[in-house]
């Protein structure tokens, strides 16, 4: 079965047909590592999921700084969720990290797709739901945790992007610069 439609079965069912009008409203498209999907300013107008690859979503402040916010790897979605919802411009840039393939879903497919599969509002609904609740989670372990607490708790959650992801990277994404999650790292293996 096609990744994205054993995804959406995670938490709905689609008949044959309703899988087959899901999939005419996509687009898959092979990205090469580096390539942006998405730069801060602009109005998000599609949701993607990656079939296989790494992406990243991240904002680069006044000072030239940049925080990232999320990765995503193969089965998952990623996104500029205040701008597609709010369709204003957003502040975060989309990069592939590695060569990827992934399936493009514009807002206004999606938007088709809900008139017609309504049960897939529920499914996207889950979705929204599930990433709040990431985020919401990430944002008490900022506030709570230690660096070192933090980057355990990411080596458990996502140990597969330890060796995926450039360490300055991980580092933005724990809030800590790139020479102090050297150190850490570096304590963590001795341990």
């Amino acid at each position: 079965m096609n990744l994205i439609l054993e995804n959406i079965s995670k938490h709905i069912n689609l008949t044959l047909q309703e899988q087959e009008l899901f999939l005419s409203k996509t687009e898959t498209h092979h990205f090469k590592a580096k390539t942006i999907l998405l730069n801060a300013g602009e109005v998000c107008k599609t949701s993607y999921f990656v079939n296989s690859g790494l992406l990243r979503s991240f904002n680069i402040n006044d000072n030239i700084v940049e925080h990232v916010l999320s990765f995503a790897c193969s089965g998952w979605w990623i996104s500029d969720m205040y701008s597609l919802l709010s369709q204003k411009p957003g502040n975060l840039f989309i990069q592939v990290l590695e060569d990827a393939e992934i399936v493009v879903l514009s807002k206004e497919n999606q938007e088709i797709l809900f008139q017609e599969i309504p049960k897939l509002e529920r499914f996207f609904r889950i979705l929204t739901e599930n990433s709040l609740v990431a985020y919401q989670e990430r944002l008490m372990d900022n506030l709570s945790l230690s660096a070192d607490e933090r980057f355990e708790k990411f080596c458990s959650k996502h140990h597969d992007l330890i060796q995926k992801v450039p360490q300055k990277q991980i580092a933005s994404y724990l809030g800590v610069t790139p020479e102090f999650f050297s150190k850490m790292k570096s304590k963590l293996l001795r341990k």
